[in-house]
């Protein structure tokens, strides 16, 4: 079920509504590039876990309104207007890749009523000390957050193109970027609903412009505006040990840093391991 939803500085947010909606609220984070059509269990599968899971499309991506200049720290404020506009006073969050450093966010600012965490194959800040933070990343992530240390104007100029050429052959996008991943990973993509699901997740993404691909790794590359030694909810943080996108040993940083977090890295594993434990996160995200 999807709804536009307005927040206070008039812009727009598209929000996708699945599984029960009297279960237990869970909001579910994109990567990037991605949007709200991003990988997700079946309604089944939500209904036996009696999960209410709710899915939006960061500002710039989709159908939401974009917010150049946005912090890591400003996905908590969508997050809390999405679910005043529900109705729903407490609920876990979980992200997966890119909407893993958003989840954190919600649990550092919104401790009241995030009540459980989950980032999965996320990164850590960019300032990070002790973190070689560009070891073991693939060239194409590099590349990005090179561009955006050079300023928004050449990220901008990387950016846009590589959309268009998604926009244009979202498929063939898709096939080149499994053949430059890890074994596990290309045995996740090589399902054709997995495949499907990408695909639809891109194109809907992308469909406008770069912007909110451009926001993310701008935001990335900043200050987040919270810390996560300030973090009290409780957290989970997976990782695959063989992750290319967002390496391992970011997760291990941060789980140095939030107080109490549980770490699980699974050997064999890389990004895409966690379309293959998001139910059992979910699960956790509901005790």
């Amino acid at each position: 079920m999807g709804q536009l939803i307005h927040t206070r500085d008039g812009r727009t947010l598209a929000v996708e509504r699945h599984g029960n909606p009297h279960g237990r609220p869970v909001f579910l984070l994109h990567g990037t590039p991605g949007s709200r059509l991003g990988p997700a269990p079946r309604s089944a599968v939500l209904y036996r876990l009696g999960v209410h899971l709710i899915t939006f499309d960061r500002p710039g991506y989709g159908a939401s309104d974009r917010l150049p200049g946005r912090p890591v720290a400003h996905a908590a404020a969508d997050v809390e207007t999405i679910a005043d506009e529900l109705g729903i006073t407490e609920f876990a969050v979980v992200g997966r890749s890119g909407g893993a450093p958003h989840a954190l966010a919600c649990a550092a600012l919104l401790p009241e009523r995030t009540v459980r965490t989950a980032a999965l194959v996320g990164l850590a800040p960019r300032d990070a000390q002790g973190l070689d933070w560009f070891e073991g990343m693939t060239e194409s992530n590099v590349r990005e957050y090179i561009n955006a240390a050079a300023g928004h104007r050449q990220l901008t100029a990387a950016l846009e193109f590589r959309t268009v050429t998604i926009r244009a052959d979202p498929m063939a996008s898709v096939a080149a970027m499994r053949r430059g991943l890890p074994e596990s990973d290309r045995e996740i993509v090589a399902d054709a609903g997995i495949r499907a699901m990408l695909v639809r997740n891109f194109a809907e993404g992308l469909r406008s412009s770069a912007g909110g691909w451009i926001d993310d790794v701008m935001s990335f590359s900043t200050d987040w505006g919270f810390r996560p030694e300030d973090i009290s909810a409780k957290v989970l943080l997976w990782h695959g040990e063989d992750d290319v996108f967002a390496p391992v040993q970011h997760t291990r940083w941060l789980a140095e840093r939030i107080p109490g977090a549980k770490l699980v890295i699974e050997r064999g594993a890389a990004h895409f391991g966690a379309l293959r434990v998001l139910t059992q996160v979910l699960s956790w995200a509901t005790r």
